[in-house]
């Protein structure tokens, strides 16, 4: 505050002339105050009227992976802005350089990456190199791209047309053409028999789709190793084995979104290293830098690079991208000290270990609140879905999910929930806390949902 010219209520009037709010209907700051935080520590957060909550969402949607406060980071980013701050990134730049050496490190199979400044921009790269690999190598063939119901992947008009949540694109049309949606993986609500071949039968039917639409047309197919703000899917043991034997049976590129589950999420480096399984286009945001500079990244193999390998002479041979601030080196400066902190302080580790003591506490509030459903989770990635009956699974009124973070907020938590996604399944609260999180601050983030789900259901007479 004390770089601020203005007061509380000057900043709070200025915020309400000027600001366009993300995901925000504005009518309701006709009676009551947009919510303005001013400074974060760790995991701690504090407000404009200087209360202080701890942040079990990461900055909202899942980014600050290693805290507030990295003082490093900043110096790291300050140092590079002041030797080159920016330049086209067809031109080499050292930040660039290292930061893709140490990237690659982590992700075998893979061995070039393609920066770009926001995880929409990084899938809509991937999505034009399924596509023009269609027209390089199949004669304008296999340029269509499959997506999977209760996915997202990005706010442009391109990663809307694959986006697998109806209030994300509903009035957003019409949307680009040759994107096939098929099943979610939500074991929770599947319609199949719980047994050995449940992921091998949920996999199965995105087969199904390709041979409707056609093999010649299918090139990529485009999936969140865990589904995130559709309601923290978990996918079952075998499905991606299976997706990936189907992908190698039609010729389809595999491509993993990320850009959540990157970096440490889901207490490996990235969420499809769990399973069994090699895709063919890596893409990520948020976490890799921990929202210290803006940056993400589409990461390939050797062989779809190779694709765009052709004689010089040929205007169409090569990969007629660009993008403006992928040439920001601050992104790349942030994120090799970014990796070096996961590295140092063992927060892969930590965040498996404290994920495992997470849903431990939420299994217990499951065990004491009849309005939880399920819990689900991987790492510090985990969800909590509400139901009005646990019999018949059918989800709590959106009203309730919403005070639900309410609730929390008020006990001093802030979570967040599957939110502006669907019609009838935004039931979901969704948890992501940072990966330096400890046993206190875990133990303090369930006993604050406690008090929540215990105030909720006194209010609603649940």
């Amino acid at each position: 505050m004390s770089n601020c010219c203005c007061n509380k209520e000057e900043l709070i009037a200025l915020d309400k002339k000027h600001v366009w709010h993300h995901l925000t209907q504005h009518k309701t700051f006709e009676t009551s105050d947009p919510a303005i935080y001013v400074k974060g520590e760790g995991m701690r957060i504090t407000d404009i009227n200087g209360k202080q909550y701890i942040d079990a969402v990461s900055g909202g949607v899942w980014t600050v992976n290693v805290g507030y406060g990295r003082k490093e980071i900043v110096d790291a980013v300050s140092k590079q802005m002041m030797e080159l701050c920016y330049f086209a990134n067809g031109i080499g730049n050292i930040p660039t350089i290292k930061f893709s050496q140490k990237l690659i490190e982590k992700m075998p199979g893979l061995n070039r990456v393609y920066l770009s400044n926001s995880g929409s921009e990084a899938n809509e790269k991937a999505f034009k190199i399924v596509r023009q690999i269609g027209q390089l190598k199949h004669g304008g063939k296999k340029t269509g791209i499959l997506y999977r119901y209760r996915d997202y992947h990005g706010t442009t008009i391109g990663t809307l047309s694959a986006c697998g949540q109806f209030e994300r694109k509903v009035q957003y049309g019409p949307f680009a053409p040759g994107f096939y949606e098929f099943p979610d993986m939500d074991s929770y609500r599947t319609k199949f028999e719980h047994n050995d071949e449940l992921g091998k039968k949920m996999a199965l039917q995105m087969e199904e789709v390709i041979q409707k639409v056609g093999e010649d047309e299918i090139g990529g197919v485009i999936v969140e190793p865990m589904t995130a703000g559709g309601g923290i899917l978990i996918p079952p043991a075998g499905y991606y084995e299976t997706m990936q034997e189907i992908c190698k049976k039609y010729g389809i590129l595999l491509i993993m979104d990320e850009v959540v589950c990157g970096l440490g999420r889901t207490g490996k480096w990235f969420g499809y290293q769990h399973f069994n399984v090699q895709p063919d286009i890596v893409t990520m945001a948020k976490g890799v830098a921990s929202g210290y500079a803006p940056i993400s990244c589409t990461v390939t193999t050797e062989d779809v690079f190779q694709d765009f390998i052709n004689d010089p002479a040929d205007h169409d041979g090569y990969f007629r991208d660009i993008s403006t601030f992928g040439g920001c080196t601050a992104g790349p400066a942030a994120a090799l000290v970014n990796i070096d902190i996961i590295e140092r302080e063992h927060l892969l580790e930590n965040c498996a270990a404290m994920g495992d003591y997470l849903l431990e506490g939420f299994k217990g509030l499951k065990d004491k609140h009849a309005i939880i459903g399920d819990v689900r989770g991987k790492g510090l990635f985990a969800g909590i879905e509400m139901v009005k009956d646990r019999a018949t699974k059918e989800p709590i009124a959106e009203p309730i999910a919403n005070a639900m973070v309410g609730a929390a907020k008020e006990a001093g938590v802030i979570i967040g929930k599957t939110s502006r996604s669907f019609r009838d399944l935004n039931n979901t609260l969704t948890l992501c806390p940072a990966l330096i999180a400890t046993k206190s601050d875990i133990e303090e983030i369930v006993a604050g949902l406690d008090k929540a789900f215990t105030a909720i259901e006194k209010k609603f007479n649940l």
